[in-house]
């Protein structure tokens, strides 16, 4: 992979892979760490994107890999393995990877109201930070950070009851 390539990825995928990981490994310092080592990864091994997922799936399946070794060495220092902990930590965002999982999200993303939707949408695919969202609403950081949760508190239930 050239460096401008490898700079673009970086760029355009870097917080929706921290995100993803994040919901893993559910602590900023392992996912700072497993992200960066994901995009190490995807630079520096002879095996490129074949494309036939999107970038941001292959890094994920990458950042999984790595999130579930790292489990698998921790648990054996503790005497323990459990493999099916990366597989219950489902959320928002890892639910995307599926393609018609991300349609009907995005379905149900398009009947939500307002604000709700455009403050979601502002966030996970326009990677914006809370104070830049309140900027655009002319309200506080507080208030988009609100009604962010809020949103996807809603969506949420929605998926639930559309057993998404």
């Amino acid at each position: 992979m050239d460096k401008e390539t490898a700079e673009k990825l970086y760029h355009s995928c870097y917080m929706k892979v921290y995100s993803y990981v994040m919901t893993l490994a559910k602590n900023e310092d392992s996912a700072s760490e497993i992200t960066q080592e994901t995009f190490f990864r995807a630079m520096s091994t002879k095996q490129t994107f074949r494309g036939e997922s999107e970038c941001y799936s292959w890094l994920c399946a990458i950042a999984k890999n790595i999130f579930i070794d790292g489990t698998r060495k921790a648990s054996r220092n503790q005497g323990e393995l459990d493999e099916n902990y990366a597989d219950s930590s489902t959320d928002i965002e890892q639910s995307t990877i599926d393609s018609e999982t991300s349609f009907r999200i995005h379905m149900l993303l398009h009947e939500m109201e307002e604000p709700y939707k455009e403050v979601f949408s502002l966030r996970v695919f326009g990677e914006l930070s809370f104070a830049q969202i309140g900027k655009i609403f002319g309200k506080t950081e507080n208030w988009a950070r609100v009604t962010y949760h809020r949103a996807r508190l809603k969506l949420k239930e929605r998926m639930e009851s559309h057993e998404i």
